[in-house]
């Protein structure tokens, strides 16, 4: 039997704690080795979760002996995305970068094309496209259950008017805080792959709560070149829920309530290897049909734990990463544009390139 790749983990906020470090320990071939945080009590958290992970105060510790890691991953607030991720690319360390990749599409791009000159292998946690309501949408969409589709509407949606200190509420462009970069990087993402490239971007970005210093409240429209029309809405101030996902097509639409629950099951110290991980009961099924006409569709487990499950055959077979980092690329590029839309009030085209 193989050796398992060892792992180390930069940060063990939210993203590292919840997300990261759980998958990675649940994903068979995968070793959770090493833990960056200098915070003292995400230190006690990461000893009392992970107790045979080593703990260091400074990623310097590891690009020393690069030769302990098999696989960085870079879980850091946002304007460390891209330091951390080239001196893992530097040090020869294959990477996974948490979304959004970087807070502009050039740093984005230049990142991509270093790790290409190095021979690096990189790659993005955009876990959303695991969702159980999105793979589901994805089948029937690909199955031609819905006919042609002309409107896909989508919305990660919460109602929290308070302020919660922390660096996702800073404005420093550097810091890429605010709700389209934070929920429209898996917004735009999902629509993308679900209906291809785009062609023209509208916005609207508010700031709404009392003292907000980023976008809490956005609207986005891509026209995508297949003629599709992706309405997105992504806020903290959003009172009563909108559906989670409505896919519109000349023969059928298929809608769902309510988030994808492998979440909240990873906040409550869940894990994807336990029976049932993903599941959603029948009465949180997405309905498909017309009006007059529904039937209930059973929702496809979630699956977040095919993200790691990849990259541990990408690292020991050479099989492609589960995301292209050049698509990340892309959803910067598409944020930035709608960031643009939104200040001059306009639809603006996406601009031809790599990054369109």
């Amino acid at each position: 039997m193989a050796e398992a790749l060892r792992v180390g983990l930069l940060g063990y906020g939210l993203a590292g704690r919840v997300f990261h470090a759980p998958l990675i320990a649940a994903t068979p071939g995968l070793r959770l080795d090493a833990i960056m945080t200098r915070d003292p009590q995400r230190r006690e958290q990461a000893r009392q979760h992970h107790p045979d992970a080593r703990l260091v105060d400074d990623a310097d510790e590891l690009w020393r002996t690069p030769d302990a890691l098999d696989l960085v991953v870079v879980a850091t607030p946002n304007r460390l995305h891209v330091p951390m991720a080239l001196a893992a690319v530097a040090a020869g360390l294959p990477v996974v970068v948490d979304k959004p990749l970087a807070p502009t599409a050039a740093e984005s791009g230049a990142l991509v094309e270093e790790a290409d000159r190095r021979g690096v292998p990189l790659t993005v946690f955009q876990n959303r496209r695991w969702d159980g309501d999105f793979l589901t949408a994805r089948r029937l969409v690909e199955q031609g259950e819905l006919g042609r589709v002309l409107r896909f509407e989508s919305r990660f949606e919460r109602f929290r008017p308070t302020i919660k200190p922390g660096w996702r509420e800073l404005a420093g462009p550097e810091e890429a805080g605010g709700a389209l970069f934070d929920l429209g990087a898996h917004l735009i993402d999902q629509a993308v792959q679900l209906f291809g490239p785009v062609d023209r971007v509208y916005a609207e970005v508010d700031r709404r709560r009392e003292g907000a210093a980023v976008d809490d409240d956005a609207f986005v429209a891509l026209t995508h070149a297949n003629g599709v029309h992706s309405h997105l809405w992504m806020g903290a101030v959003t009172a009563q829920l909108g559906p989670r996902l409505r896919v519109l097509g000349d023969r059928a639409g298929y809608t769902t309530y309510g988030l994808d629950v492998q979440e909240a099951a990873l906040h409550d110290g869940g894990r994807p290897d336990q029976p049932g991980w993903g599941e959603v009961p029948p009465e949180r099924y997405g309905l498909l049909g017309v009006d007059g006409d529904l039937r209930s569709v059973p929702t496809a487990p979630g699956s977040y734990q095919s993200f790691y499950q990849q990259v541990a055959a990408a690292l020991r077979d050479g099989t492609p990463m589960p995301v292209d980092p050049r698509d990340s690329v892309a959803t910067v590029a598409l944020i930035e544009l709608a960031h643009r839309s939104a200040v001059e009030g306009m639809v603006l085209p996406v601009p031809t390139g790599p990054a369109a």
